[in-house]
């Protein structure tokens, strides 16, 4: 019933015996011995052994002490025992191990899966304590790392075939491309079966140390299975002199051991039986050096470096206590197995190999694994390639290290697979959870332009303020900051016209000027008239106050401007509208005198120009427009512009240029029949109503534009009514002054015919220029 590797496990055992025996520094004088049971690989038999070591019972194996049948320790789960309920010293004081607990090596199981990616598995375990903890660690483990399992089975070495061929179904059938597999050799073996009736390929299997590194199963026949297999293995060690003892091994060593009889027999198919018919009789000649078998394969020493470490460790716990009772008068009562335990201290040792052995407070050693790659050789036979290794004793981040270019998958592929619910999301997408499915499965949702999200995040973040997500919506970037500016079109256009607007009015003063002593432009009231053109002229240049990148003083200008230069050039045309109602509607001559007075009509425009001002000082002094960032019409940009500060500041001063212009257009309306040939009423008519209906036309289009439009259509409004007061007002008087100069006399302005008139049919402005002071 004893396998070759079992059998070379307790061949290990006497060997570290026999070297600690021939030890001068460790027990010296003294000699080591051993009883030996056979478990059977079983529960009950183990646990017959156990009692008959304890109990000193006769029925042993080897060679044993005379005088004293009592056994000090036991070394026969130490060194293959994992699970990590053991580590639980109010249950199990005195038990030590010299292999790794699986608390350790099943979260070093979860970060191999979430290494490469794949957060959706599958899991198969054993029935027992060993599955069924190592299975509910790893699953904890990987649920914190965001890995999600689509199923996890149990099978027993004694399940139905039935129970076997549905978790194989249940396996077949998942979606998950990775199974991890935390089974004993025995399930795994009957596993592999029933996969190969079933025809399973295609999945990427992740063992633990039980099989991963088993050369039982590193067959042939399922090679299409386990090639690419991944897992962490107990760390490979090399033992002197280890090798010869095992090829020395000979049933004429104990002739009465039929362990050894029965052994020899497997290994050479003879019997030592003559009455056996067809097989060959044993004659003791054959020699282990002539065959390849597992016992004597020493590459893979993982286990059995195992057993050696346990014996040594005994023998070194034996050695303290030794010590401990030279030392002391009472030594039952101070140095026994009971005051060394645990042997942290007293127990920490180096093998011949270098390796350090040493236990925690929990009786576990230091938890280092190998990762092993199932890969195939020259001759295709599965081979087991270190890739990587794990030490729980490492700061975080170090603990796992591995070589991906040495790795094989499934299929012998050199890709990576991928084992997940749902494809990562596309750029610009969000995870959203599918109700009644794990976090792993989800749909994906389109974030918001001015989000961003994290690579598989289940939320779009908010950018900044003043920061939008980048075309892939994977990280924020400042947005676009728009104004009004001179390098743009509609910029460029808008200055053109303001400055052609400044430059035509320029040229109109400078006609005026040319022919100032002509009787259309005495009659026209000169200063007013280079008053109006002046302050057009600065109406025309505060248009270029709006283009530009708004700062807190080009907000306060251009506001300011535009609101007392408007406010001057409407209270110039007002003095001139009564001054034209006034003329008209004298009856002498000498009353005129002081009704177009010079001084009256400067205090009638300073009168005018000065109540915007003081309104515009009010506005400035309790709340002055500001640059301000507008970040809510456009997602992708922000709009630079200028806050009005106050709303009621800003529709103060355009009312106040809307009354002017108001009275305007009433008073002009009143002296639209004055004599013909000189009626400069029906221009100022005519002006303030295409000054009135742009501003009532900028209202609400100037509520409504968008972002650089709104300032644009301000632009507009402004140029348009600039253009159109001058045009209206003096385009006809240079139309006479240039192409029709017969009719700038004083003949023609009085409306005078051959046979002349009355001084009572003058026009009455005429009576009012004729009264002037003389120029």
């Amino acid at each position: 019933s004893w396998g070759q590797k079992e059998f070379r496990f307790a061949q290990t055992m006497i060997f570290a015996i026999e070297e600690i025996n021939n030890s001068s520094s460790l027990l010296p004088n003294i000699s080591v011995g051993y009883k030996i049971f056979d478990s059977c690989g079983s529960t009950l038999p183990s646990t017959r052994a156990a009692m008959g070591l304890i109990n000193g019972q006769e029925k042993t194996f080897g060679k044993s002490c005379t005088g004293q049948s009592t056994v000090h320790a036991i070394i026969g789960i130490s060194h293959f025992s994992t699970c990590a309920c053991l580590s639980n010293r109010k249950e199990h004081p005195s038990f030590f191990r010299t292999i790794p607990s699986d608390y350790y090596q099943s979260r070093a199981l979860a970060q191999l899966v979430k290494h490469f990616g794949w957060t959706w598995v599958g899991a198969v375990r054993s029935d027992n304590d060993y599955g069924n903890n190592g299975m509910a660690t790893f699953i904890e483990a990987a649920t914190q790392e965001g890995i999600c399992v689509e199923y996890s089975e149990a099978i027993s070495w004694t399940s139905l075939d039935e129970q076997v061929e549905r978790v194989v179904r249940v396996i077949k059938t998942g979606t998950a491309k990775v199974v991890v597999a935390f089974l004993g050799y025995d399930e795994m073996d009957i596993l592999l079966e029933e996969a190969l009736r079933q025809n399973i390929t295609g999945l990427q299997w992740v063992g633990s140390e039980s099989w991963i590194t088993s050369s039982n199963l590193a067959l042939r026949k399922y090679s299409g299975i386990l090639t690419g297999s991944i897992g962490f293995a107990i760390k490979k060690a090399k033992i002197a002199g280890l090798q010869e003892f095992l090829l020395q091994v000979h049933p004429s060593q104990d002739p009465q051991n039929h362990i050894l009889k029965e052994f020899w027999e497997e290994t050479f198919g003879c019997s030592f039986q003559p009455s056996l018919k067809g097989v060959k009789q044993c004659s003791g000649s054959e020699r282990l050096r002539d065959i390849k078998n597992p016992f004597t394969d020493v590459s893979e020493l993982r286990i059995s470096n195992n057993v050696y470490k346990a014996v040594y460790a005994v023998a070194h716990a034996m050695h303290s206590m030794l010590k401990c009772g030279e030392k002391s008068e009472e030594v039952n009562m101070s140095c026994t197995w009971k005051s060394i335990l645990p042997p942290k201290e007293d127990v920490n040792f180096s093998l011949q190999s270098g390796e350090k052995v040493y236990f925690d407070e929990r009786g576990d050693p230091a938890a280092t694994y190998q990762l092993v790659n199932w890969q195939k050789n020259s001759a295709g036979d599965p081979v087991f390639v270190t890739v990587g290794s794990y030490d729980a004793s490492l700061p975080d981040g170090k603990q796992f290290t591995i070589k991906e270019m040495n790795l094989t998958w499934f299929g012998e592929s050199k890709q990576v697979p991928i084992s997940v619910c749902s494809e990562s999301c596309f750029p610009g997408f969000r995870q959203a959870v599918i109700k009644g499915k794990p976090i792993c499965c989800f749909s994906c949702i389109a974030c918001a332009i001015y989000m961003f999200f994290h690579a598989d995040s289940a939320e779009c973040s908010p950018c900044p303020l003043e920061y939008w997500s980048n075309e892939d919506h994977n990280k924020c970037v400042p947005k676009v900051i728009e104004f009004l500016s001179y390098e743009e079109t509609m910029g460029a256009l808008l200055a053109g016209f303001s400055l052609f607007g400044a430059s035509l009015t320029l040229v109109v003063s400078f006609v005026f000027f040319w022919f100032r002593h002509t009787p259309l432009v005495k009659a026209s009231n000169s200063e007013l008239s280079f008053f109006l053109l002046l302050s057009l002229t600065l109406c025309f240049l505060c248009a270029l106050t709006f283009i530009g990148q708004p700062t807190d003083w080009s907000c306060m200008l251009r506001h300011v401007a535009f609101g007392i230069t408007f406010a001057l050039c409407i209270s110039c045309i007002l003095t001139k509208t009564i001054t034209v109602v006034i003329a008209f509607t004298a009856k002498r001559p000498a009353n005129t005198v002081p009704q177009c007075s010079v001084l009256l009509q400067r205090m009638g425009v300073l009168g005018g120009t000065f109540l915007q001002v003081l309104i515009c000082v009010v506005w400035l002094t309790l709340a002055p427009p500001f640059p301000h960032k507008n970040t809510v019409y456009a997602a992708e940009r922000i709009i630079l512009e200028c806050s009005l500060g106050s709303s009621i500041g800003f529709w103060v001063v355009l009312g106040y240029i809307g009354l002017l212009a108001v009275l305007c257009l009433i008073l002009a309306f009143l002296a639209r029949k004055l004599p013909d040939n000189f009626n400069e009423a029906k221009f100022i008519t005519f002006s303030m109503l295409i000054f009135i209906a742009v501003w009532v036309t900028f209202i609400p289009a100037y509520v409504s534009s968008p972002g650089k439009f709104t300032v644009a259509v301000e632009i507009f409004a402004i140029l348009a009514s600039s253009f159109g007061l001058l045009f209206c007002i003096f385009a006809p008087k240079c139309y006479i002054l240039l192409l029709k100069p017969e009719r700038n006399t004083k003949n023609h302005m009085m409306g005078r015919n051959q046979d002349g008139d009355s001084k009572e049919s003058q026009p009455a402005v005429h009576r009012c220029v004729r009264y002037q002071p003389a120029e």
